[in-house]
């Protein structure tokens, strides 16, 4: 029971899953929904500081890298390209939507970096990204169990 748990904050810490994957998977292996629900949750918001941590402090040692600065560069542009005009344009809500999608490339990590690179005040982003992630989580926890209930 608890290695399922720290498995499903795992994945709600991870970039490849993030609470979307965090929450199925701590249901689907039989744990407490709430618990799983406020764990996941509360895993995927620690991320925005720790994000924050990463592009303000160490990201500029890395950029020395020409792997990196290249990655980062992609990263970048595509973030740009695919939701700045939105997150422009809407600023604070458009941010939460963007984090709210529960779809792949969206969520806290994105929404981190869409912080950074349009230089939105951290604390009004967090919250922004904290909103999100509630109604994300809520909307995969909502499915998950309908579906659960679904297998019964």
């Amino acid at each position: 029971m608890l290695v399922d748990l720290i498995i499903a904050v795992l994945w709600s810490l991870s970039p490849f899953g993030e609470a979307k994957v965090g929450i199925p998977y701590g249901m689907l292996s039989g744990l407490n929904i709430y618990l799983v629900f406020i764990a996941c949750f509360l895993a995927n918001l620690l991320v925005f500081p720790m994000m924050m941590f990463f592009l303000e402090k160490i990201n500029r040692y890395f950029l020395r890298w020409v792997f990196y600065k290249k990655s980062a560069i992609f990263v970048a542009r595509r973030a740009k390209t695919g939701s700045g005009a939105k997150i422009q344009r809407f600023g604070f809500w458009g941010l939460i939507l963007f984090v709210m999608i529960p779809l792949p490339g969206t969520g806290v990590y994105a929404g981190s970096i869409a912080t950074y690179l349009f230089k939105i005040e951290k604390q009004k982003a967090f919250w922004a990204n904290a909103i999100g992630i509630f109604f994300s989580s809520v909307i995969i926890w909502s499915a998950t169990l309908v579906s659960m209930k679904g297998m019964d």
